[in-house]
């Protein structure tokens, strides 16, 4: 049989080439090889943003239309919905009574996203506990491996812990319940935005929330229009002026996503002779990504001229992912001795 893959985006808005890069380009390609569960993590986004229901649900379409625009084929592969798999709320609470408060605490993606959403200590009871809730979300399906960016691992740490935990516990050790899963980063861990760098000279990497994406749905026009406006050298202001290559958007696109290696080789050395200028290696990558995303705005538009289709196809992954869920919260019912009724 084959081994299986978990792994799932918050619906916070439309997906960009970060998600891209970091991870989507993954679960397309590992599709023929894993019995693939794609989980569009609805109840998450209530977390800091519990007073938009309305925007929480059209963002949850709008990443199921962007997962099936990259290729995510639903006859290889399981779309579903996280407020929708009953069992999954209850293997978070059972999971929690194995993570004590300050190692959830000590978890270094929540403290960024308390910075960066400048929460203080006005945050909800559920924003932590959506670190448990991720942890039964890859559990809940018994993965093997788990495609994310380079962000998401100290969630995926936690949940290897868990499992150690919980077959050390409740399972002999040749029967463990739980695989240990293993994390799969994008060819690029951490993309960078389109934006000028923050008031530590980094760059800040890419997000709706910044406004410095790149959208996987954006057409050749807004593309274009956000490729112009892109920061490079700032020092550079003449094309034959010397330029600076490293840690630069530009260049770390040409890099990421310009299969023509031997051009950016040659045209990064011209860049810091001052031999080529920035318009001319701005209209080489906005060509580039022109056409990777050319597919996925026909792939789009498909679906999108089809509602019914859409909500067919998420309700069927999201019956497929239940059974294998309330699988799951049997085989750990029955290890924990509370499966009073079960036969």
């Amino acid at each position: 049989m084959k081994q299986r893959l978990l792994t799932g985006d918050t619906p916070t808005g439309k997906l960009h080439l970060g998600h891209w890069i970091g991870s989507l380009e993954n679960r397309v390609q590992m599709q023929n090889d894993y019995e693939c569960y794609f989980l569009i993590a609805n109840i998450h986004a209530f977390t800091t943003r519990a007073d938009k229901p309305a925007e929480i649900r059209q963002n949850t379409l709008d990443i199921a239309l962007d997962y099936l625009s990259v290729g995510i084929d639903p006859s290889k592969s399981t779309i579903f919905i996280l407020s929708e798999i009953p069992a999954i709320a209850e293997l978070t609470f059972l999971f929690s009574m194995l993570l004590p408060y300050p190692r959830v605490m000590r978890n270094p993606t929540l403290k960024e996203e308390i910075r960066i959403k400048e929460l203080g200590d006005n945050y909800s009871f559920g924003f932590l506990l959506y670190a448990v809730d991720q942890v039964a979300d890859i559990l809940a399906f018994r993965a093997h491996v788990v495609p994310v960016g380079e962000d998401q691992i100290p969630h995926l740490e936690m949940t290897r812990e868990v499992a150690r935990r919980f077959n050390q516990l409740y399972c002999d050790s040749d029967t463990p319940l739980f695989p240990i899963p293993e994390v799969k980063l994008g060819k690029v861990k951490r993309l960078v935005g389109i934006g000028h760098p923050n008031e530590n000279g980094q760059l800040p990497k890419m997000s709706k929330s910044l406004n410095n994406a790149i959208f996987l749905s954006d057409t050749p026009d807004v593309i274009s229009q956000k490729v112009k406006a892109m920061y490079t050298d700032p020092k550079r202001l003449r094309a034959s002026d010397p330029g600076t290559v490293e840690n630069n958007p530009l260049w770390i696109f040409h890099e990421a996503f310009n299969s023509d290696k031997a051009w950016v080789a040659e045209a990064e050395e011209k860049y810091r002779t001052g031999q080529i200028g920035d318009v001319e290696c701005k209209k080489k990558l906005i060509d580039v990504l022109v056409a990777l995303t050319e597919p996925m705005r026909q792939r789009r538009k498909l679906y999108e001229d089809d509602p019914a289709q859409l909500l067919k196809i998420l309700q069927e992954g999201t019956e497929r992912a239940n059974a294998v869920a309330e699988e799951t919260l049997a085989a750990v019912k029955k290890a924990m001795q509370q499966d009073f009724f079960y036969k």
